[in-house]
């Protein structure tokens, strides 16, 4: 291309740009108009300005270059400008059509608000509609991605391979991102089954929070102390937990008090009373006092309270603690717990004499000791007959002249 065709390049390429320019002016000009009365126009600048005017300006300088290209230009030098301006075109493209879908998903996002009391359907399509979104981008990059990769001859005569070996490829990515997978879909049955939804009140991992944000591998819990709870999808799906908001927002809670047993659960009651009626974190619909037990030493005193949500209910539940302590310290100081201690003398002691000993100890002799325990003895061994030997009975008889007799060394008297 000789250097005299510059001039005239640039010079269309100029004005492609000023009529870009114009184009997004006018329509920018006739949401503003349209959007005095509705609010939908605002959101659609909002979101689309950006990608459209520069689809806009890629498409008016494809056109331009494409006019502007002199008749001796090579082959594969036009090949390479248009082929850029394809990729370019398709890049954009698909930007603004993801904010298109954007777009739509806010409108239906704005018709159901989440700053109202009942606002459980409204929180169930928010987050379905943010699950959506996220899949509309993936599957907007995706589709783009996949756009640019067919413009490349070298890519689309692999097609027919690259389309054979996709089963093997999938089986073996599919088990290399197991864990990923099983989180994916986890995060769509999440958006769809309705057991999670944004704003939900839940306990989990032994941790109070909110769900604020639902994606489509892990949820976000906002915890009460504004620390953040990162867990996988599946924790969801796989392992118990509560939702405290599943139905309604409305929750009851319990204080409980351990009291010496001469409380007065009738005074108590009526405290109770005036507490609820002067809060506006009371919603009026239980608030009991009861005895639920009374063993041992302490007697269990009980109120249960109901409030619009948790964090309503926790502040009311530390109110009616508050007031209860208060009253009973300033009226009813005989309700207080107390620990009874009973003091007892200890007896006296006597040091045993000799004889009391032995007294005793003949007391614990079962064969002696005492008549009646000897002749307990008497009764065990008169029993037994004692046999004599013969040899012994005759020596006995022949008296001590025998007995020198048969022993020659007997002395002699």
């Amino acid at each position: 291309m000789s250097l005299r065709t510059w001039p005239g390049l640039a010079i269309s390429c100029l004005l492609a740009i000023v009529a870009a320019v114009l184009i997004t002016a006018i329509v920018g000009l006739i949401l503003r108009s349209v959007g005095r009365r509705r609010e939908w126009p605002a959101l659609l600048i909002k979101r689309a300005r950006v990608p459209f005017r520069l689809f806009i300006a890629v498409i008016a300088l494809w056109i331009a270059v494409t006019i502007s290209l002199p008749a001796e230009a090579t082959a594969d030098w036009a090949d390479g400008i248009h082929h850029a301006f394809l990729i370019l075109a398709i890049a954009t493209g698909v930007w603004f059509a993801a904010a298109l879908a954007v777009f739509v998903e806010d409108l239906g996002l704005a018709r159901y608000r989440v700053d109202v009391p009942d606002n459980r359907y409204a929180r169930k399509v928010r987050t379905q509609v943010l699950i959506i979104r996220r899949l509309t981008v993936v599957a907007a990059v995706v589709i783009g991605l996949g756009a640019v990769l067919l413009t490349f001859p070298a890519l689309q005569a692999a097609g027919a391979s690259i389309l054979a070996s996709a089963g093997v490829i999938g089986i073996i990515a599919g088990v290399a991102a197991q864990s990923s997978l099983a989180n994916l879909f986890a995060g769509i049955q999440l958006a769809f089954s309705d057991a999670i939804r944004i704003d939900d009140v839940v306990v989990v991992e032994q941790q109070w929070g909110t769900v604020e944000e639902i994606t489509l591998t892990y949820v976000v819990v906002h915890i009460w102390d504004d620390r953040r709870l990162v867990l996988p999808s599946t924790q969801f799906t796989t392992k118990p937990f509560e939702n405290w908001t599943r139905q309604h927002s409305e929750l009851l809670g319990s204080v409980e008090f351990d009291l010496d047993w001469r409380v007065s659960p009738g005074g108590m009651r009526a405290e109770l009373n005036r507490v609820l009626a002067g809060t506006d974190l009371w919603d009026g619909r239980t608030g009991v006092l009861q005895v639920t037990d009374a063993v041992g030493g302490w007697v269990r005193v009980r109120v249960l309270v109901t409030a619009r949500d948790a964090p309503t209910l926790f502040d009311l539940r530390c109110l009616v603690r508050e007031r209860l302590i208060d009253w009973m310290q300033r009226y009813s100081d005989a309700s207080l717990p107390r620990t009874r201690v009973e003091m007892v003398a200890a007896p006296e002691r006597t040091v045993p004499t000799a004889r009391a000993q032995a007294h005793t100890a003949d007391d614990a002799r079962l064969f002696g000791g005492s008549p009646e325990a000897e002749q307990r003895a008497a009764q065990f061994t008169d029993a037994i007959p004692i046999q004599a030997d013969p040899g012994e009975s005759a020596e006995k008889a022949a008296g001590p002249s025998a007995s020198r007799r048969n022993d020659p060394d007997a002395p002699l008297n």
